[in-house]
């Protein structure tokens, strides 16, 4: 049985001075179908949240418009007040009419109302890491920065990260606000975020990967992948979670399950570490 510790996976100081363990987890899959609605198993639901504190995984990435509103209520319920270190980190900038449904808003007084009852619901006094779900078109980005850079001078919130952006995207956001994290779709097979990844490497910004493991195994079928897999005795998740943890010191992924068996497999991750031939080997098979 492998070692169930997240902090196997090494630190990351967020903004300097909010040290984490890098492997977390991501509060999406917490909520019912569609990310809408409560979860079918909702006391499973809850013996994963208070399984994390156990597993040393103290940061968890949710966000209102999971649920909406669920994902974070679940977390103030179960979590709080939390195991010290342990980070929440939330996120605003979206809006639901429906399973699957999603729509941008990052007006002002949205993203404010935002904060204001994500606080509520996580029972918190401050939160540590809010970020930027999407950087709205309609709205000028003047407005969405600077009411942010505001509830960040009011101390509502501590940092600040931004999520599906590009380089220049960040770079026009740090005229208002130091940006700490960016969260960005990347995994092994999809690659199209390295330039931001390399971007926050050299500038000791956290990078978060959602949708780390695509939904299910992105390396099964394939023999020379075969071969890592029965070298560590791990899944194909498994070895793409710790490919991830190879690739930069400053990424930070957050696989997510509503179920404990599959938190644990994903945690055991933390403690596989691969060869520099093992990681040419996944990322040639992930470029393909």
């Amino acid at each position: 049985m492998a070692q169930l510790d997240a902090s196997l996976s090494g630190t990351f100081a967020i903004g300097g001075d909010l040290t984490v363990n890098r492997l977390g987890f991501g509060a999406m899959r917490i909520v019912g179908k569609g990310i809408w609605g409560p979860p079918e198993d909702r006391e499973e639901v809850l013996r994963v949240l208070k399984r994390l504190p156990e597993l040393n995984v103290n940061l968890i990435d949710t966000a209102e418009s999971y649920g909406p509103y669920i994902s974070e209520e679940l977390i103030g319920e179960a979590l709080a007040p939390y195991s010290e270190g342990t980070i929440v980190a939330t996120k605003s900038g979206l809006t639901r009419t429906g399973p699957d449904e999603w729509h941008q808003l990052a007006r002002p007084e949205f993203l404010r109302q935002g904060v204001m009852t994500s606080l509520r619901r996580l029972k918190l006094e401050q939160i540590d890491l809010w970020q930027l779900h999407r950087i709205e078109t309609k709205t000028p980005r003047a407005e969405q920065f600077g009411v942010i850079a505001d509830m960040q001078k009011e101390g509502l919130i501590r940092h600040v990260g931004l999520s599906e952006v590009s380089v220049a995207d960040v770079e026009e956001a740090q005229k208002y606000f130091k940006v700490v994290t960016v969260q960005n779709h990347y995994n092994l097979a999809s690659r199209k975020s390295e330039a931001v990844l390399d971007y926050c490497e050299k500038n000791g910004i956290g990078f978060i990967p959602w949708f780390p493991l695509a939904g299910g195994d992105l390396v099964e079928g394939q023999d020379a992948a075969r071969e890592v897999m029965q070298k560590h005795e791990a899944s194909g998740s498994q070895i793409a979670l710790a490919w991830l943890l190879k690739r930069s010191p400053v990424i930070l992924p957050i696989p997510g399950t509503g179920k404990v068996k599959h938190l644990e497999d994903n945690v055991a991750a933390a403690a596989i570490k691969l060869s520099d031939e093992d990681f040419a080997t996944l990322d040639k098979i992930g470029r393909k």
